[in-house]
Parts: C-alpha cells; structure tokens; sequence
C-alpha cells in the first residue's frame, strides 16, 4: 500500500515508521525543511507516566501504554533519557484533596508506583521544596526529544520510506479508488496514494479543510493556547521534576530538567489568536509568583526568557479538556484516511502507541 503521511513532527515519524514496518510503501511531507520544527521541537521533553487523563480515554490509554513503549525504544536505540520521577506538590489542605484524587486517577490509567508522600518526606528527597505534601510518580521521566526523532527517521528510511521537505500539502480527493494529492513547494504535482494520514500538528485543521468530501463538520475548532519557559540561570535546585497542581489550561509552571543537567520553569497558558513564539521577558513577575509557592528561596533576577511552544487545543479558556482526536474511516467513512488533530500534551509520549493505533486503520 502507498501510504503519505503528513507532518515529520514525533507522531507523524511515529506513524510513518510504523506503517513501514508494517510493509508499505511510505513517503512523509513536511512543509518544512526538517523533522520536529513545530510542536515537537517546543516542549519539555518529559516522559509522562499517566496522571492526568480521565481513565478510558485516548489520552489515558496511550500515555500509558506510549511511555512504556518509549522507554523501550530509547534503550533498545541509544536515545538519550532519565526516569528521573516527578513531584506533584500540595501547598494546602485543598490542593492535597486535589493531588490525592490524580493519585487515584493515575492507578485507574495503570501508572506504576504512585504514593502520597507528606511535606516533610518529601523535602527529604528536594530540600529546598516547599508543601504540606506531594505525590510522588517514580515512572515520569526526560529524554532527548530531537534525538528520538532522529532514530524514527532512521527506521523510516532503513525501512525504505522517505521524507519530502519543503513539500505543503495543497489538497486531496478520491480518484479512481485512490487519494489524488496535490503537493505545493518547488516542484507542484499531483501523486496518488491508497492511505492518507493527517499528523499535521498546528496545521491539521488546515490540510483537513482541503481535502475534499471529508465532513467540515467533523473538524473541530482549533484554540492556540502558548506556552512560556523560562531559564533558571543559577545552579539547579531539584534533581526531579516538580509540578504543582494543575491549573485550567494547563499542568502549571513546573520545574523541567534537561539532560544537561539545566533548569527551566514552564509552561504557562497564554490564550493567543495566531502563532507568536516570541517569549514577552515581562511575563517573568507571573512565574516568580508561582514557582515560590513551591520553592520560596527562588532568587530575584534569576529567570531569563527561553522559548515558547503552542498547543492545538480543542477547547479553550474555561472549558474542559478535550481528549485526543482520532477520525478514521470507522468514523467518517472514507477509505484510507486517518486524521489526527488535537494532539497536544502527552502526545510525544503518546506517540508510538498512537502510531500502533494509526496504522491498524490501514
């Protein structure tokens, strides 16, 4: 089967990897002119063990069956990772009603090893921590996002399949028992594929409005929703990830690692109208605020703008959660085609299970 798949962030190299294993014939576009240069490259590179997601949802279930896989493929491929674990922290009798409820929440979704931890244990383990308690997630972790993506498209490409960069999607249509579609960039042509697959990230709304007889009722909304980072430019105070409890939106300004040992604090939520990466340093007074309900001994003048990432949100400000958006031909009924959209957070763990799931749709 010719498969196109649409997107080279982490699902789209996922998926593309997959369906070549599986024996077909693939080709990735890529609008840009490299892997990860959209929502793949503006996160925080963290293992998720599975806390957050209503249990049965897309989201739950390929967390947690995702990270699983993802540990295994970073040590069966040399990607660089830690199973560092992770602190979710209660600064008040409210926000540990709150914590304990994720704990239950996360053992329903199959996430190891979680326990409720009280303030004095775990400033035992991050002295300079402060809560009445933390729930403690042994399994989340941090690995090399980019490189990850690397050792995908090396499979991809060991198995045969290729990716075309610089190569926008223009348009789709059913011709003949196949998808007939336009590609724009340098060298404009139409090719037919049996498969398409829609991981277009931040432009998956976009390639799905152009591909014709596909419901536009069965698009949903996009909401853009940014997300800051700040760098701590002093020596790191924790040796895990710290969260605080979630606030709408979003898991709150949390204490991210990377693997060089570096500090960074983010993400916030920024509700925006249209793409803007650009890290406004002002923003700094909300992050002091919020980090030193956790860490008082945050020093002043020690954050510096770092980068910014967008989330393709399917609900907005105030409104619940959406959960991840599969639309397959089960769903919409038209042969060969699976859609993604909505693929925000967990999705880089997510990604090889969401892969799996894809690819059984061919």
């Amino acid at each position: 089967m010719q498969v196109l798949v649409i997107g080279a962030g982490v699902v789209g190299l996922a998926a593309a990897r997959a369906a070549a294993h599986a024996g077909h014939d693939v080709v990735v576009a890529e609008k840009t002119a490299g892997i990860g240069n959209g929502v793949s490259s503006r996160n925080s590179e963290v293992i998720h063990a599975g806390l957050y997601y209503p249990p049965g949802s897309v989201r739950a279930r390929h967390c947690v069956n995702g990270r699983r896989m993802l540990y295994s493929f970073c040590a069966s491929h040399g990607v660089a990772h830690r199973k560092c674990g992770k602190l979710v922290v209660a600064a008040n009798e409210a926000e540990l009603e709150r914590v304990t409820a994720i704990m239950n929440q996360g053992r329903a979704n199959g996430a190891e090893g979680l326990a409720m931890i009280d303030g004095p244990a775990a400033r035992a383990l991050e002295p300079q921590l402060r809560c009445l308690g933390a729930l403690r997630s042994p399994e989340t972790g941090i690995l090399d996002a980019h490189g990850y993506m690397l050792a995908l498209r090396g499979e991809l490409e060991d198995a045969g399949g290729a990716i075309a960069f610089n190569t926008p999607v223009m348009g789709a249509a059913r011709k003949d028992g196949q998808w007939a579609v336009r590609f724009g960039g340098t060298d404009l042509d139409t090719f037919a594929f049996d498969a398409v697959i829609n991981c277009a990230g931040l432009g998956a709304q976009s390639v799905a409005r152009s591909i014709e007889d596909y419901p536009a009722t069965r698009i949903p909304r996009q909401v853009l929703a940014k997300g800051n980072y700040f760098t701590f430019t002093g020596r790191p105070a924790f040796t895990r990830l710290i969260y605080p409890t979630p606030m709408p939106g979003g898991l709150g300004v949390h204490v991210t690692l990377d693997l060089a040992g570096r500090m960074r604090f983010g993400p916030d939520v920024e509700w925006i109208e249209r793409e803007n990466y650009e890290v406004d340093p002002r923003r700094a007074d909300i992050f002091y605020e919020r980090i030193r309900t956790y860490w008082p001994g945050l020093p002043d003048h020690s954050l510096a703008p770092d980068y910014a990432g967008i989330r393709p949100k399917l609900t907005g400000k105030g409104e619940p959660a959406a959960d991840f958006m599969v639309d397959a031909p089960p769903q919409h009924g038209l042969p060969g085609l699976v859609q993604l959209f909505g693929i925000e957070s967990p999705g880089l763990t997510s990604s090889l299970s969401l892969a799996e799931e894809v690819v059984g749709y061919l």
